[in-house]
């Protein structure tokens, strides 16, 4: 058995990882140059019930703990004026530690023997051949052959439509992506508010989220319920009209948090939010599955690296178990894969009504005081 993957996101690569620690080959086609050619955005939390359990059977346990970022699971909730409504400490409990999305997928890639991940293989499309063998066609007009196919290629995969029809479609929020550096020197008041971890101030139909990462930085998250065709009108060429458009939309707000927006080190990103629909499968198709954002997009919750990871690693593992019966296994990863994806976005749903609703943000506040009265 020699597994293809599509995509070295976190997914793919722990798939890879674990397929190699059992001995089965593996290789991952990925789009992009090199590993550094792009950011690979901010913090992840990585949960104890699915993202740390992964990394276990990847035998990256200790590996990934050098990486944590200690004190970084402190959180507060603010109102608009900077008022902190409620607050938790890092307790040191490690139960969601948090590392830099970056140094996980580097420690992923050099985890894997050289020349399993193929950069610069960005797909043109793919097609079933039979007998649950399929073709992969590359912008380079190079094609590969295969016996089992892995989508692990996030939101517009190339490999969902052997599947299903579903496509993403837009949930109505759009996220403005900011960069403060060296936060506590050169931005201390927005140091000040956001804390040692992470940052809540939500409002119905918006909100401002932010997170300490490595040497100070403050990366932030600017949450806006606009339609497409409202962004569509802001030119992100020019950052002093986003700044301005953005920062409009914050009036009255505390300086401290608005400051977020207005003294980014770096100009503001737009991050449409699309989503599947939830509960979204497919019928088994031989030789061909799905894993991450490829499977099952959602808005970010937190989920969405760990579940991505979980199904790198489950999927893996029914491989390895069932040895040459593949279709036993795609199966089984499936049975499991659809009500996990399913419950996870409608997990995200509830939280985005607590977020941005309209009784946010103490609707959120009571959620985190007492969780058993918001099932």
């Amino acid at each position: 058995m020699h597994v293809t993957i599509v995509g070295a996101g976190l997914g793919g690569l722990v798939l890879a990882r674990v397929l190699h620690v059992h001995g089965v080959p593996a290789t991952v086609y990925e789009a992009e140059p090199s590993p550094g050619a792009r950011a690979q955005g901010g913090m992840l939390d990585i949960h104890e019930e699915n993202g740390q359990p992964a990394l276990a059977a990847a035998g990256l346990t200790e590996q990934f703990r050098a990486l944590v970022l200690e004190g970084r699971e402190a959180m507060r909730i603010v109102g608009p004026d900077g008022t902190v409504l409620y607050e938790e400490a890092d307790e040191g409990g490690g139960g969601r530690p948090e590392v830099q999305r970056g140094d996980l997928r580097r420690l992923l890639i050099e985890s894997l023997p050289e020349g399993t991940v193929r950069w610069g293989h960005k797909v043109s499309g793919v097609r079933a051949l039979g007998e649950g063998r399929h073709e992969v066609a590359f912008t380079d007009g190079s094609t590969i052959e295969t016996d089992l196919l892995v989508g692990a290629d996030g939101a517009w995969s190339r490999v969902r439509p052997l599947l299903s029809d579903a496509t993403p479609t837009y949930v109505g929020h759009s996220f403005v992506e900011t960069y403060l550096h060296d936060g506590d020197a050169r931005h201390p008041a927005a140091a000040a508010v956001v804390g040692g971890g992470s940052l809540l101030a939500p409002a119905p139909g918006k909100g401002i989220q932010a997170h300490r990462e490595a040497g100070g930085t403050l990366h932030a998250y600017v949450a806006l319920a606009r339609s497409q065709e409202w962004f569509a009108a802001i030119d992100f060429a020019d950052r002093a009209e986003v700044t301005a458009r953005v920062v409009a939309e914050f009036d009255g707000w505390a300086p401290e948090l608005t400051s977020l927006i207005t003294d980014s080190d770096t100009a503001p990103v737009l991050r449409p939010l699309n989503t599947l629909p939830v509960g979204h499968r497919w019928e088994r198709v031989p030789g061909v599955t799905l894993v991450g954002d490829a499977a099952h997009l959602a808005p970010p919750n937190g989920e969405g690296a760990n579940l991505a990871m979980q199904d790198g690693a489950e999927l893996g593992l029914a491989l390895t178990r069932h040895g040459d019966d593949v279709e036993a296994a795609l199966a089984e990863y499936e049975q499991a894969l659809f009500p996990r994806g399913a419950e996870a976005a409608a997990d995200g749903e509830r939280l985005y009504r607590l977020m941005f609703g309209d009784d946010a943000p103490h609707g959120l506040v009571r959620a985190f005081v007492d969780p058993d009265d918001h099932p």
